[in-house]
């Protein structure tokens, strides 16, 4: 049975992609001497705000996440960020491939308002694997699967988060609305004689305040 280890080697911000996207250099070592044909490979990322401090202004942007920071020994739990998939190509000893972890502005998915609220430092993520890999065997093709145990820790840098989603949205950040909200932001810009957006939506902010 063909023995497997994972590390991630380095990241960064993938600048073919058409969408924001980090690149996650993956190593794979089979520690056995086996030929490994493919590796069907799926991993699930995970964040971990355990495993970090958090600054004042970052704990602020968290509040709708993790509440008061007195409440935090409860609240702070591991999040899903991502499923990805990959066709690991064959190899003797050990290879690298390229997993691509896609970025959002979705801030109805609690990991990417997470990501979004850090300043600086690192990213905690667990990637945890399983999947299927294809050796000889006796009578041919065997088929094993990969342990649900096998993970892997990164410590991604914020930077490399904030590089990815600038290539694509530099200084901006996308915000859904209803249909029937838009329509009124839309109606009370062109009333007001608004030429943007971050206009229309100062002006109400100074109105709101007391």
């Amino acid at each position: 049975m063909p023995q497997l280890d994972f590390s991630v080697v380095g990241a960064d911000a993938d600048r073919m992609a058409a969408s924001p996207t980090v690149r996650l250099r993956l190593r794979v070592d089979e520690t056995t001497g086996t030929k490994v044909h493919a590796i069907a490979l799926r991993c699930q990322v995970r964040i971990e705000p355990l495993k970090r401090q958090y600054g004042d202004h970052e704990a602020e942007a968290l509040l709708d996440l993790f509440g008061e920071r007195h409440r935090w020994g409860e609240t702070l739990r591991t999040m899903r960020l991502a499923f990805l998939t990959h066709m690991v190509p064959s190899f003797t000893g050990a290879t690298e491939v390229d997993l691509f972890l896609p970025c959002s502005y979705d801030f109805d998915v609690a990991a990417n308002k997470y990501l979004h609220a850090l300043d600086d430092g690192e990213i905690p993520l667990t990637l945890m694997f399983n999947g299927t890999v294809f050796t000889s065997g006796p009578a041919g093709v065997a088929v094993e699967p990969v342990p649900w145990h096998k993970e892997c820790a990164l410590r991604l840098p914020v930077a490399t988060y904030r590089e990815a989603m600038d290539l694509h949205f530099p200084g901006t950040a996308w915000l859904r609305l209803g249909r029937e909200c838009f329509d009124a932001l839309h109606r009370y810009r062109a009333r007001q004689g608004l030429t943007s957006w971050d206009d229309a939506v100062e002006r109400l902010l100074k109105e709101a305040q007391p």
